[in-house]
């Protein structure tokens, strides 16, 4: 058993290496280390297979399908263009309405589907107002993760979370997240304006040129975009009711996008496969069977035992751990794979003698949410906005973003922090 547990820490070690260097693609690497378990014999094919987390890839999926063929209507279009003109084409005001629809969009979109259709908006706002993007996608990136950090669906730290807690459901999220991601969005927008007011000029003409636009002429199709609206409503009210009727979020999910396809027809469906991030979809699948080796060998309960140790069970200093650990890891680490090694170890606790975990999947939640804001790698949706930023001849580097993102993240964790405190620990 000492030795497959040293193959498997072997393993995890070199792949989680491999992911933060970025030499090569993430799925590649994730989906061989999960091969490698198997292959050396750490865990068994039947037992990797029961490892891997359908309910989190079901609902990723679902959400993916509703959001490209919502996508196609040019509905979020609409609503940018809208906002900017609300804002009078003022670029200071624009910035704060593209913070607010990320943050409310990646609450009930997923942070990464939501920057991924508002990169492209963003874009032409900015090239109308000859005003450079990169403070633009820098507070969208902030604000992604924030929002996200308010519901079972928002960041796939918290769809990982909700699936491995049961009672843990979609209106617990937001009765027990949503309080403290307002108070953190209230606190974050007038730094937003501060920091960015004197880079993002220009000039009446160009103000006026953003209210000339119609923006009845970016809704392109009036029929599906009825269709996708009335099955996106249908699917957040099956979010909020999923445990009434005992079903799985994944479920809700996957019939929302099933009946949206069959509404729209095999055509639709084609091009709504093309959308769906697979390569997000198997780097899950390859870190749910590296972290199924560290749980088989017994890794994960021994450091659940010394993290216990180390605070004496005590819930208080536990939970600090756990939210602070997760923050600063999550910023220099991908925060999934950080959130596939906690779960096991927060539910070894509970074997252990701590009688209520709640606080502690809250501050993980928030913890690795948050500190997905530190660095440019901490969150999938970081990683997103820099690719299509970069693709836009604006790259965003690496030193820049931590700049603004890690005193803003060490902010909202320490706002977290208190919420924690105050709402479950005295």
């Amino acid at each position: 058993m000492e030795q497959q547990a040293i193959l498997a820490i072997g393993i995890f070690l070199l792949t989680y290496g491999m992911i933060i260097a970025e030499k090569i693609h993430r799925t590649i690497v994730a989906m061989i280390g999960g091969v490698l378990m198997v292959v050396f014999g750490v865990v068994d094919q039947e037992s990797a297979m029961h490892h891997i987390d359908f309910n989190t890839l079901g609902l990723l999926i679902g959400m993916m399908i509703i959001v490209s063929i919502t996508a196609e209507t040019g509905l979020f279009k609409y609503i940018a263009l809208i906002a900017a003109k609300k804002a009078k084409g003022d670029p200071v005001r624009i910035l704060v309405s593209l913070v607010l629809i990320t943050a409310i969009g990646s609450a009930f979109l997923d942070n990464v589907t939501t920057v991924l259709l508002m990169v492209p908006v963003t874009f032409s706002i900015t090239r109308q107002l000859r005003v450079n993007p990169v403070p633009f996608l820098i507070t969208q990136i902030l604000a992604s993760n924030i929002g996200g950090t308010a519901t079972l669906i928002g960041d796939p730290p918290n769809i990982m979370i909700g699936s491995a807690v049961k009672e843990l459901t979609f209106m617990a999220f937001i009765n027990n997240l949503a309080p403290v991601v307002v108070v953190i969005m209230a606190v974050t927008i007038p730094i937003f304006i501060f920091l960015f007011r004197k880079q993002i000029q220009t000039t009446p003409d160009l103000k006026q040129s953003i209210m000339r636009i119609d923006e009845k002429e970016v809704i392109t199709d009036r029929k599906l975009l009825n269709k996708s609206l009335s099955i996106l409503g249908l699917t957040i009210v099956g979010f909020f009711l999923h445990q009434l009727f005992h079903l799985e979020s994944a479920t809700v999910a996957l019939a929302g996008a099933f009946l949206l396809l069959l509404l729209t027809g095999e055509h639709t469906m084609e091009e709504a496969f093309t959308k769906v991030e697979w390569t997000t979809i198997f780097f899950f699948v390859g870190l749910f069977v590296l972290v199924s080796g560290l749980v088989e060998t017994g890794i994960i309960s021994k450091l659940a035992a010394q993290a216990i140790e180390l605070t004496g069970g005590n819930p208080i200093a536990t939970s600090m751990l756990i939210l602070w650990l997760s923050a600063i890891a999550s910023a220099f680490l991908d925060n999934i794979p950080f959130v596939a090694t906690m779960i096991p170890m927060i539910q070894e606790m509970g074997n252990m003698g701590i009688e209520n975990l709640e606080p502690l999947w809250w501050s993980l939640a928030l913890g690795a949410c948050l500190g997905g804001n530190g660095t440019l790698i901490g969150a999938s949706a970081n990683l997103i906005v820099a690719g299509m930023s970069g693709k836009e001849g604006h790259p965003i580097k690496f030193v820049t973003f931590m700049k603004y993102g890690f005193p803003l993240m060490l902010l909202s964790v320490a706002l977290a922090n208190i919420y924690i405190y105050f709402r479950y620990l005295i």
